[in-house]
């Protein structure tokens, strides 16, 4: 059953599985066609910007690239920046630069910021970012080892190279914030948004 009302399904602008996964579990029609976007150029066109504008521009530039060739339709971009004091944190390409990202979380707090950006014909109609505070447990460099055997190429697939609903879990001692923000994606206020134009049931 669909609680979606557009006339024609929401375009997710990312290839994440979890955010496709948490916006057809809740009963939205989604198309999904990633955002080619160079991320790390938009990064340091910022400067010294704030991880949590940062994580917004991200997803507004996600959101008006595909905009641009898909008239009429809703268009949802998103992205997500972790930093640990003033230190920004992308995808590891390659297990060595996972095992050195978790080696430095260990035993530490840090912030995930998840940004969503609504898009139509190149308006930007919404924007939220939500933040939560991530406490790892420390970690000796076996239990990284071990982590990353166990886990495989997934860990290249986030930032901060764990994946929370998978066996990332095990990594964390205390977390603070929203599940869904965790995720990726703060559905509580996208939907709220999408309840305000009428684009859901209920």
């Amino acid at each position: 059953m669909t609680l979606w009302r557009g006339d024609t399904p929401l375009i997710l602008a990312s290839q994440s599985r979890a955010r496709h996964a948490l916006l057809v579990n809740a009963g939205i029609d989604v198309e999904v066609i990633p955002a080619h976007v160079d991320e790390r150029a938009i990064q340091r066109s910022a400067g010294a910007a704030a991880a949590t504008d940062i994580a917004a521009l991200l997803a507004r530039e996600k959101g008006l690239a595909i905009s641009a060739g898909k008239p009429g339709r809703h268009v949802l971009g998103a992205d997500q920046t972790l930093a640990l004091g003033n230190r920004l944190f992308n995808k590891p390409y390659e297990r060595a630069q996972a095992a050195e990202q978790l080696q430095a979380l260990a035993g530490r707090a840090h912030q995930l910021h998840s940004a969503v950006a609504v898009v139509r014909d190149g308006a930007i109609l919404f924007e939220h970012v939500a933040t939560a505070i991530m406490t790892m447990r420390p970690l000796h460099e076996t239990d990284i080892a071990a982590y990353l055997d166990q886990a495989g190429d997934a860990v290249t697939s986030s930032v901060g190279a764990y994946q929370l609903e998978n066996l990332g879990v095990h990594l964390f001692e205390r977390i603070e914030g929203d599940h869904f923000t965790i995720l990726g994606l703060p559905l509580l206020p996208l939907f709220a948004f999408l309840r305000s134009r009428q684009l859901l049931a209920f």
